[in-house]
């Protein structure tokens, strides 16, 4: 039987643990890596958290794999991270993916409305029409 993309949210949901915009606060206050997964157009019309890090949904194995020329040294292993996206889907399927690239510590945010609920501070984004 095909993989579907429930049985894909329900695998990324049993690993990698949901977290509200409280705890990533405590945990960026901490220096964990608030990791921000959405496409750029998306940050161009929604704004992006103040401590957020920028990588793609589409580059991030490029980004977290220290051996291609596209490592992000914002990524290591040593390092916890909290992801995030636009509801939360792309952000457990990343965090799964992470975690079997080695990375430990990972955990879900949910969207850029979790971290703004839980007080987080965001860069609004620009007037296109000015």
């Amino acid at each position: 039987m095909p993989l579907t993309v429930k049985d894909m949210m329900e695998a990324a949901n049993a690993v990698v643990e949901r977290i509200d915009g409280a705890k990533a606060q405590e945990l960026v206050a901490q220096g964990a890596l608030l990791l921000d997964i959405r496409d750029a157009p998306e940050l161009e019309r929604s704004g992006r958290a103040v401590e957020a890090h920028h990588i793609p949904r589409g580059m991030l194995e490029f980004r977290a794999d220290p051996t291609t020329q596209y490592h992000d040294s914002e990524l290591r292993f040593d390092r916890p991270i909290v992801l995030h996206c636009a509801s939360g889907g792309r952000a457990a399927l990343a965090g799964k993916l992470l975690k079997e690239m080695g990375y430990a510590e990972v955990y879900n945010l949910g969207g850029l409305t979790d971290w703004q609920q839980g007080g987080g501070a965001v860069i609004e984004p620009v007037d296109p029409g000015m």
